[in-house]
């Protein structure tokens, strides 16, 4: 990407989105479009061709999506399906009738078959069955890939797909109800902590490996792989590293500086058992992850109690 180039972030006011803009910003490209979802509804394909028609972009970052953890994914499963499916379809047919030089999707680790052999091997992906707790969600992301690959292949597009791992950072969502397993333990401890809260219920056993990248390595990865990959397979964007809810559910108290007990419900569903990212391709590519999972939680908790310092001074909730 030329400095200069016009470059849309779709769904920057998203954790993804914002990161992706704060990284182009940093790197001196500053020619960046992006439209709130009330000024364009990704959903509408008459209203993102003729956004892509007035705007003449070069390059996109497709980081809009409807996302969110196991409880929203079980309540909401043909939104999940229908929204993602419209937003992709729409984005990524706007941008090869448009000429845009080159667009990078992104999926994600939860979309690998449920038992797929660890580390998790872009070629794995459509081996095996998807973890039914998200499959609707895992669906239409497979589709945005493969759209991606068929229009290349039958239409000589450039557009690439990255796959990463569990995400965090600031602009996470903290909702108990919506949110991933991270932001949410950060949440219910940071409230037991100011509470006085003795124990603190985490869902699940505990049992089940995660691996978690900053998302400000995301999105440096993301720029560095639009800059420097042109192949038509997808790529794992991770750490290669993992560990178990239980060690995060530690990690995060130990962040927090919450006194109490951990208690675990098994009663709610664990999800896939490990999820790790084989990330040799990536390295090979001539790139790594940087932010260390404790440096990054403590970044995260900092952006977050700042988020809630703001909010009380402006009297929003």
């Amino acid at each position: 990407m030329e400095l200069n180039s016009k470059i849309y972030v779709a769904g920057h006011r998203g954790m993804v989105g914002s990161a992706i803009v704060r990284k182009l910003q940093k790197e001196g490209y500053n020619n960046l479009v992006y439209r709130t979802s009330r000024e364009l509804d990704l959903r509408d394909a008459n209203a993102v061709n003729e956004f892509f028609e007035k705007e003449s972009i070069d390059y996109v970052f497709l980081a809009a999506a409807k996302v969110g953890g196991i409880v929203a994914n079980r309540d909401y499963p043909g939104e999940f399906i229908r929204d993602n499916l419209l937003i992709q379809t729409n984005v990524i047919d706007a941008a090869y009738s448009h000429y845009v030089k080159k667009l990078i999707f992104l999926g994600s680790s939860c979309i690998y078959p449920k038992h797929a052999p660890q580390p998790l091997k872009e070629h794995y992906l459509l081996s095996g069955p998807l973890e039914p707790t998200n499959e609707p969600y895992a669906i239409a992301k497979i589709a945005g890939i493969t759209m991606c690959q068929s229009y290349n292949r039958q239409y000589g597009t450039n557009f690439i797909s990255v796959m990463p791992t569990n995400l965090y950072g600031p602009f996470d969502n903290f909702d108990m109800q919506t949110s991933h397993v991270l932001p949410a333990l950060l949440r219910k401890m940071h409230d037991a902590k100011e509470s006085g809260q003795r124990a603190v219920e985490i869902w699940g056993t505990g049992k089940p490996f995660r691996e978690f990248l900053h998302v400000d390595d995301l999105a440096d990865a993301c720029v560095y792989l639009m800059n420097q990959y042109n192949d038509n397979e997808i790529v794992n964007i991770g750490t290669g590293e993992d560990l178990t809810i239980l060690e995060l559910a530690n990690l995060v108290r130990d962040v927090v500086g919450y006194k109490g007990e951990l208690i675990f419900n098994s009663d709610m569903p664990d999800g896939t058992p490990r999820k790790q990212l084989d990330v040799s391709k990536l390295s090979e590519l001539g790139w790594n992850a940087s932010i260390s999972l404790k440096q990054g939680v403590e970044n995260t908790y900092s952006w977050y109690l700042q988020s809630k310092q703001n909010l009380a001074l402006t009297g929003e909730h």
